[in-house]
């Protein structure tokens, strides 16, 4: 790792926000999840959540840019186990939904800990999701079709979140706990060596501060790393 991708990584590090995420149910086109995922990173998001009971998430690496190996990405076998799962870590899960209980989109707070719901292309969110949501959204519309993309939908919501968080001055310090930090600061600047190091169960090594190795590699990890670059 040069110390000049060293300094990119801590510059994104330093701004990644863990309390806010976003959640996809039965986003099932890989483009659109890509493009939401792209979008997700761009402002900053830790956590993207799929649920996708019929097989597991995958992104389509051209709409993705590379950013799905920024965004941590989980699968869920159902949306009450994702929305239980993120409630139970104080997120407050607002579904991106047209309805009577909807709010403009610009009236949530999203500087509380927020997961936002994005529902399946043709049929949105669920009624078993809607049931369990915090609070609903919607973005206004004065044109002649329903509903924006959900990939779009996506990024005007995130942007909102960014421009109320900025404000806020959540951008302005590190927000991730240091062994969070630490951990995915060595992941994103080594990715085959961090994978050797988990695959023998061995605890990651420090970075100095051009991002160099200051612990000496074990033998074990230097003969998986035999004919690999790190």
């Amino acid at each position: 790792m040069t110390p000049e991708r060293y300094r990119r990584i801590v510059d994104v590090l330093d701004r990644r926000q863990p309390d806010l995420a976003v959640l996809m149910e039965g986003v099932h086109k890989p483009h659109n999840l890509s493009a939401i995922q792209r979008s997700a990173d761009a402002v900053g998001v830790l956590e993207a959540h799929a649920v996708t009971p019929q097989r597991r998430y995958r992104s389509h690496k051209g709409t993705a840019a590379g950013s799905e190996k920024w965004v941590e990405t989980y699968s869920h076998d159902t949306v009450e186990a994702a929305i239980e799962q993120l409630q139970g870590r104080g997120f407050h899960i607002v579904a991106a939904h047209l309805s009577d209980r909807a709010v403009d989109f610009r009236a949530f707070d999203y500087t509380r800990p927020t997961a936002i719901l994005l529902g399946t292309e043709k049929y949105g969110v669920s009624e078993a999701a809607l049931e369990r949501v915090d609070a609903e959204i919607t973005i206004p519309m004065v044109g002649m079709v329903a509903s924006l993309n959900v990939s779009v939908a996506a990024a005007v919501i995130l942007y909102e979140a960014q421009r109320q968080r900025l404000a806020a001055g959540l951008y302005d310090r590190p927000r991730l706990e240091a062994e969070r930090y630490r951990e995915l600061l060595f992941r994103w600047g080594y990715p085959r060596l961090a994978e050797r190091y988990q695959a023998l169960g061995l605890p990651f090594p420090r970075l100095g501060e051009q991002g160099e190795l200051l612990d000496p590699v074990p033998e074990a990890v230097r003969r998986r790393l035999t004919g690999c670059r790190t």
